[in-house]
């Protein structure tokens, strides 16, 4: 089965930090873009940060500067560091995969993680 899964959400404070991380199942060879969208109740889903193969970052205006997208391009795996949490970062985050490749050599242009609730609330 070809997924992606998160972990590392939960509640903190504000001011706090959270480490969010998204593995791909083992029979995916590669993935172009990987980035983290996030959905808040009552809103449309939206694009946190990205970040392509050869390292290209995206971010979006609102998390500069307090978010940091990684990746392991040998492992299929991505990380978002989030520094200096707000209420507003409330959210349910998910992983998203873009142009998918895998071993059997079965092409995907985009996957998603189930999500992992993120709250930040004192």
């Amino acid at each position: 089965q070809v997924q992606l899964v998160e972990s590392g959400g939960g509640l903190v404070q504000p001011g706090g930090s959270l480490r969010l991380s998204c593995a791909a199942s083992a029979n995916i060879f590669s993935i172009d873009i990987m980035s983290w969208y996030r959905q808040a109740p009552g809103t449309q889903r939206e694009l946190v940060a990205a970040m392509t193969r050869d390292s290209r970052i995206n971010y979006a205006d609102s998390v500069k500067g307090r978010f940091t997208i990684s990746r392991d391009n040998a492992k299929n795996t991505v990380t978002l560091q989030m520094n200096s949490l707000k209420p507003e970062d409330t959210a349910v985050y998910y992983c998203n995969g873009n142009k998918i490749a895998t071993m059997q050599g079965y092409n995907y242009l985009e996957l998603w993680g189930q999500g992992t609730l993120v709250t930040v609330s004192s």
